[in-house]
């Protein structure tokens, strides 16, 4: 390889109109890549019932190939930042792109639950490491001002398009076979890693009189504990809340967690000071978006059973029939910041919780037999409407409170907390949804019944993120600038 490939570009260089093709071909395998990233929970969802059918998986396993990702996404978040810091952007950049195409391969190929649910993990640690990362590169070779803002613009677009492309491109391929919505990252990423050879700059010289601390001891507690949470969650059907099995699980939670706390406040450089997560502005933020995201993933996750097997709907028409659900935020992403210039981040909030929470409860209505347009649609753009409104006020509302110096780990802990409602709540939904199965020969209105209790759960988790949210809304609220 040519090594000037791997110079440095000067960060200093005069603002100007027009980039060069090599910041373009940055900006695009960098956004390409996010995209990806994006995706990867949204292509599982369509996919779940022909997963399960195939390989014979109970929904409440079969879940794991959301929550999986999630967690590895969440969890080990702050302890990926924490590797890139220590060995390096473009080395860690390229190493993730490598470990996410190896994992879409064998995830494609394999025939065994345990060995898919663990490429999933990897996937979303792989996560951990680009999504970030991209954004650091990105801060390093544009200048700042307004070329670093047109280009993290075009980065957040291609997040936000991220979940709509993914609904889009599983339902296509999950009409043929539900092992192409794994495969199909696998060419991609690997394109992107020979573009990224030649593109991705060099680091600056690492800092060589800092100790190195990864706190892999706080790490993996964490992922331990809330893994370990989920199993529980996902075993209550089967097994019930006072069997040992479910018990023991719950029991190692509460024994995790209490270790990854002292483990935060006793080592020299922890993974997120305590400090950080008593911020009321920041805790206020994540439950929210912890709830919003949670809830509409555990909506997702109900609605995809019922229209595949209840309704009979194929693969296309239910990603079609979720798409309003996430297509308004992908068209008006770019708007965002005006949204919350002129509203302020406060009530933007409020209105994004209450949205989801009305379609929520119309979707309660659901009759056994029904039409798409009058019973599912409105709510569908309720939710919507809902992720417009505070997906980026949420964002920047979390970070309001911290100095710049600060601000990437409260970033880091919010979306943490972003990630881990979906794992948790999606575990929940499927173990409702498995605890109050219809039986065979039932009823359409049984059939549909079934799925009730899942959504009041979706409900009240949607409750408890718009009475967060009104914690927040003050009497006279100024516009955030």
């Amino acid at each position: 390889m040519n090594r000037s490939s791997t110079l440095p570009f000067p960060v200093a260089a005069a603002p100007s109109d027009r980039w060069s093709p090599r910041l373009w071909g940055l900006l695009l395998v960098l956004a390409g890549n996010m995209l990806i990233d994006a995706l990867e929970v949204s292509v599982a969802v369509v996919a779940l019932p022909s997963i399960g059918d195939d390989l014979g998986l109970a929904a409440t396993t079969a879940q794991w190939t959301m929550s999986g990702f999630a967690l590895g996404f969440g969890a080990l978040m702050l302890f990926g930042a924490r590797v890139v810091t220590h060995l390096g952007r473009r080395r860690m950049y390229l190493v993730a792109l490598l470990a996410f195409a190896a994992a879409s391969l064998v995830a494609a190929l394999t025939g065994d639950p345990a060995v898919l649910i663990a490429t999933r993990f990897v996937k979303g640690f792989c996560a951990a490491l680009t999504a970030p990362t991209g954004l650091a590169i990105l801060a390093t070779a544009f200048p700042e001002g307004r070329e670093r803002d047109r280009a993290v613009s075009v980065y957040t677009l291609a997040g936000a398009s991220g979940f709509t492309a993914g609904l889009l491109l599983s339902g296509a391929l999950t009409t043929v076979s539900w092992r192409l919505t794994f495969l199909f990252p696998a060419p991609v990423v690997l394109l992107l890693f020979v573009f990224c050879l030649r593109l991705v700059p060099a680091d600056p010289p690492a800092d060589t009189t800092t100790p190195r601390r990864y706190d892999l001891a706080g790490a993996t507690t964490l992922l331990a504990a809330l893994s370990s949470l989920v199993y529980a969650l996902s075993g209550l059907p089967h097994h019930g809340l006072g069997d040992a099995r479910t018990l023991v699980p719950l029991a190692a939670t509460a024994v995790l967690l209490g270790a990854f706390l002292r483990i935060e406040r006793t080592t020299d450089r922890p993974l997120i000071r305590p400090a950080v997560l008593t911020e009321r502005t920041m805790l206020r933020s994540a439950l929210g978006a912890a709830c919003l995201n949670g809830s509409y993933l555990g909506l997702l996750f109900v609605v995809t059973f019922q229209t595949r097997t209840v309704l009979d709907y194929g693969p296309m028409r239910t990603a079609l029939a979720i798409l309003p659900a996430s297509l308004p935020l992908a068209v008006t992403a770019l708007a965002s910041g005006r949204l919350v210039r002129r509203f302020g981040t406060p009530r933007l909030i409020a209105v994004g919780a209450l949205a989801p929470l009305a379609g929520y409860a119309l979707y309660l209505r659901l009759p056994a037999s029904p039409d798409y347009v009058t019973d599912i649609l409105p709510t569908m753009l309720l939710v919507g409407a809902g992720f417009v409104a505070s997906f980026a006020a949420l964002n920047m509302q979390a970070v309001s409170g911290f100095p710049p110096e600060r601000r990437g780990e409260a970033g880091g802990a919010y979306q943490t907390a972003v990630q881990l409602g979906a794992a948790l709540m999606v575990a929940a939904t499927a173990a409702l949804l498995a605890a109050n199965e219809a039986p065979a020969g039932a009823s359409p209105q049984e059939a549909m019944a079934a799925y009730r209790p899942a959504m009041w759960l979706v409900t009240a988790v949607g409750l408890a993120g718009l009475l967060v949210a009104l914690t927040g809304v003050p009497r006279r609220s100024r516009p955030t600038r």
